[in-house]
């Protein structure tokens, strides 16, 4: 998990991640934080050793801290957020010694992780998509009446 520490450690990650949790700081929604990231990647890693998807742990765990790193710049300059996130992401992985060939596959499940079609696929961007839609904890938020996502969007119950 080498690379996995190298990004955390990485200044522009640690610089995104730092105005991220300054723009949310008073936020009652759903939160970008490191336990929102290291919910998705271990929510991905179960479902991807429960049905044998061969998807390496170092690439869930990578996409997993880099799908909403690029959330300040939503915020700030209206870049939606797994756009910018995959330009933040893009040059963090080429740091940290990430082969082409996985970089692509990291950028391009970064780039899927809003889009509802990337659910069906047993790819590691339709591992991102559903893990990042169940960590949400809708069952015990104070904001739920505030939240626009619809009720049958919402984590009410625990599914496995």
């Amino acid at each position: 998990m080498d690379k996995i520490n190298q990004i955390l450690a990485h200044p522009v990650w640690k610089e995104s991640y730092e105005k991220i949790q300054e723009l949310e700081k008073e936020r009652i929604f759903c939160g970008h934080d490191l336990e929102h990231f290291l919910d998705v990647a271990r929510i991905a890693y179960i479902e991807t050793l429960e049905r044998n998807l061969n998807i390496s742990r170092e690439k869930i765990y990578s996409a997993a801290l880099l799908h909403d790193i690029g959330r300040h710049l939503e915020y700030t300059q209206g870049i939606p957020h797994n756009e910018a996130s995959c330009v933040l992401a893009e040059g963090i992985l080429k740091d940290c010694g990430f082969e082409a060939e996985d970089r692509k596959e990291i950028l391009e499940a970064i780039r899927a992780h809003r889009s509802k079609e990337t659910g069906q696929q047993d790819s590691l961007s339709g591992v991102l998509y559903r893990a990042d839609k169940k960590s949400r904890k809708c069952l015990v938020c104070r904001a739920q009446e505030q939240c626009n996502w619809s009720q049958k969007k919402k984590n009410l119950t625990i599914t496995i």
